[in-house]
C-alpha cells in the first residue's frame, strides 16, 4: 500500500483571490467553503481523484521567505512561452529566488507571493 497526495493547504490572507487565481491557472472549481477555507479542484473530479485539490485557509500571519514547498505548473495546450503570457494576465508576477537566468523554467509568484514554477515542457491534460 502507499499512500497519496491528495489536497495541498496554503495559508492565505485573501482566500477568495487565491481561489480564483488557482482556478484560472489550472482550469479548477470551488467545490467546497467551510468559514474562512475554499477548497478547488479539478471540474467533475474533486476531492480524491488524480490530481489534488487546493484548500485555501484565511491566515493574518504574514508570508515569511521563500516556502519550502512550492508547485510546478506545466502547459497543457501551449508553448511555455504563450503560457507564460497566460500567467501574467491572471495575475502571477516574476520571482527572483537566486535563479541564474540559465534555468529552462520561470520562478514566478501567485497575487500573495507564493512561489511557483511553470516548467518548459507541455503536458497531456488529466
Amino acid at each position: 500500500m502507499a499512500a497519496r497526495i491528495t489536497e495541498l493547504v496554503l495559508d492565505a490572507h485573501d482566500p477568495e483571490l487565491l481561489a480564483r487565481f488557482w482556478c484560472e491557472v489550472l482550469g479548477y472549481v470551488e467545490l467546497q467553503r467551510d468559514g474562512d477555507s475554499i477548497e478547488i479542484g479539478p471540474p467533475g473530479a474533486g476531492f480524491g481523484g488524480p490530481q489534488p485539490t487546493l484548500v485555501f485557509n484565511r491566515s493574518d500571519e504574514p508570508k515569511a521567505g521563500k516556502l519550502r514547498l512550492h508547485i510546478d505548473v506545466n502547459a497543457t495546450d501551449r508553448d511555455q512561452a504563450d503560457e507564460l503570457e497566460r500567467l501574467f494576465a491572471a495575475g502571477a508576477r516574476s520571482a527572483d529566488i537566486g535563479q541564474t537566468g540559465a534555468e529552462s523554467w520561470h520562478v514566478l509568484a501567485d497575487p500573495e507571493g507564493n512561489e511557483f514554477c511553470l516548467l518548459r515542457r507541455r503536458v497531456p491534460e488529466v
